[in-house]
């Protein structure tokens, strides 16, 4: 510092004091001061720094706060930290937590419209366990940034983690369903039982009457989904027993527990361009459905039986000659005041078209005869053939029924109304309900034995049955049994009488040898007789001399044959 006063002297010699002459500094400040100033400038900077390098303010709501923690958490994509969460609030109306984060300088695109967020934590499913770190490191919010450039400051945290992350390969396509079943998001995506993709989300439709699922297939397996691929639900376990045995139809375990989504090309010639992105399939309930050729536009029907229909249900068969053309959709009672009965209306969606090769030589042939090629029409000449619907029994240990379109010889004629709405198709009593009928015709006619008297008289005839067989036992029984030693006895003798050598087997063979002497004396004397008949009157000659008999040559000269003669 510099000395700015001194004192200003008199005049020499006077009596004056001298007097002092103040100067001013011109910079009086003390330097003290500058380092403050210095702290002020600095602080100042780092503001400014802090400022120019602190990216958005964003705020995140979420059901719970649960894992986070204000000024520790991180917000991290692909695990590199992009923000902090630096407070968490409750909302006014105390339904969800606010979370303000704090993203960094170069994060700034992560303030985004489509940007999603959610919180990291360990979760364990049947798809696997995720998010395992955090059990030592805690839990942190993990992003997804979107494409859109409309920046957004409030976001709405997603409860779980997206199955399909911004950017990834593969194409997603959208499935319809009448209901959900065991899906999920996250439920695999199966093309020949390799897990090729996942559902990625779903919701209810606008009129309420089935649910789309958003599904997404990985690449490069997406070029597998053609315009003719059939998805269908493989969830469960599908049995099945035909001709060649019992089949068992399912994917992996945790499909069956979680459920899951197949799809396939159907065999045969088809179209195998593949689909474009977001193009919409029909979800089918199994294999077997989807792989079937198209069902074409449904018709509804209604047929009235007059008898019980226990155990027809809804989606019961309806069956034309025994081939499945529809289901049953309706089974309701109603009341006729005329007959004072209760007939049952059914009513069920077919499929014509499900019939083939007939249903277009049927519709040609309308054509051709210049009719209307409509369903009723056609029907109408089925039923003048015969055609009925019958409750038939499907299961003979459940009782289930179902409903068969068949043709009833020498069924009786009935009126049929073409442009009845909805269709009626006639209906006929069921193989069942005439076996019922039969049973009680029997039990009627059981009812008309006279089972008592019967009994009665039967009883009698047992009560003389026992006394005739006590009588054959004491009485019968044994005279025939001294007859039959009377017989053995008989029996004994004749065959000692006709044993070779009885004594009346030689008397009568010694009698049969003398009648055979008689005989040919006999015969002798009637062939004497023959040539002498004068011997009854004259008597018998005398016999002639015998001739002298001359020695016969035997020698060999004798015996040779005649030259010439045989031998």
């Amino acid at each position: 510092m510099t000395d700015d006063s001194h004192i200003e002297h008199g005049p020499p010699g006077g009596d004056e004091l001298p007097r002092p002459v103040v100067k001013r500094r011109r910079f009086n400040a003390s330097l003290i001061w500058l380092i403050p100033a210095l702290a002020a400038l600095v602080g100042l900077s780092l503001v400014i720094n802090n400022w120019l390098q602190a990216g958005p303010q964003i705020t995140i709501s979420f059901q719970s706060a649960e894992g986070l923690d204000a000024g520790k958490t991180p917000v991290k994509y692909k695990n590199v930290v992009i923000g902090r969460v630096n407070k968490i609030h409750l909302s006014g109306d105390r339904s969800h937590v606010l979370v303000n984060v704090a993203l960094e300088k170069s994060a700034e695109s992560f303030a985004s419209k489509d940007t999603r967020f959610w919180v990291v934590r360990p979760r364990i499913g049947l798809g696997g366990v995720s998010g395992i770190d955090t059990l030592l490191s805690g839990a942190f919010i993990g992003a997804d940034v979107g494409d859109s450039n409309e920046y957004e400051d409030e976001f709405q945290g997603l409860e779980a983690p997206p199955s399909v992350n911004h950017g990834a390969p593969g194409r997603s396509f959208t499935l319809h369903s009448d209901d959900l079943g065991s899906l999920d998001i996250g439920s695999p995506v199966y093309y020949r039982r390799i897990q090729v993709g996942r559902v990625a989300s779903y919701q209810l439709d606008k009129d309420g009457k089935g649910v789309s699922l958003q599904i997404f297939v990985d690449g490069p397996n997406d070029k597998f989904v053609t315009r003719s691929s059939r998805f269908w639900n493989a969830s469960g376990v599908d049995v099945s027993i035909g001709a060649n045995g019992l089949k068992l139809n399912t994917q992996s375990l945790a499909t069956v527990l979680a459920g899951g989504v197949a799809f396939q090309d159907p065999p045969g010639p088809h179209d195998g361009t593949p689909a474009p992105e977001d193009n919409e399939y029909k979800l089918f309930g199994d294999q077997a459905t989807a792989m079937a050729p198209p069902d074409g536009t449904p018709h509804y029907i209604r047929m009235r039986f007059e008898q019980s229909v226990r155990g027809l249900a809804v989606d019961a068969p309806v069956e034309f000659l025994g081939i499945n053309i529809g289901k049953v959709v309706s089974v309701r009672l109603d009341y006729d005041e005329q007959k004072q009965r209760f007939p049952v209306l059914v009513g069920a969606v077919v499929y014509p078209q499900r019939l083939g090769a007939a249903y277009d030589k049927l519709e040609a042939l309308a054509k051709a005869h210049g009719e209307n090629p409509d369903l009723s029409r056609m029907i109408g000449r089925l039923v003048d053939h015969g055609l009925r619907a019958q409750a038939r029994t499907g299961n003979l240990l459940t009782g289930q029924l179902y409903v068969a379109l068949d043709f009833i010889p020498k069924t009786p004629k009935v009126a049929f109304d073409p442009n009845a709405k909805p269709l009626t198709i006639p209906t006929a009593p069921g193989s069942f309900d005439k076996l019922q009928e039969q049973m009680a015709g029997i039990v009627d006619k059981l009812d008309k034995v006279p089972f008592d008297s019967i009994g009665r008289n039967l009883d009698q005839t047992l009560a003389g049955l026992n006394r005739t067989l006590k009588q054959v036992n004491g009485e019968t029984l044994p005279a025939v049994r001294d007859t039959l030693h009377g017989v053995q006895r008989t029996m004994g003798t004749a065959n000692d009488a006709l044993a070779g050598d009885s004594p009346l087997q030689q008397n009568l063979g010694a009698t049969l040898e003398q009648v055979q002497r008689m005989a040919r004396s006999l015969r002798v004397l009637t062939d004497y007789l023959g040539g002498h008949p004068e011997s009854l009157i004259r008597g018998r000659r005398p016999d002639a001399k015998p001739a002298d008999v001359k020695p016969v040559n035997t020698t060999p000269a004798a015996i040779q044959p005649v030259q010439g003669s045989k031998p």
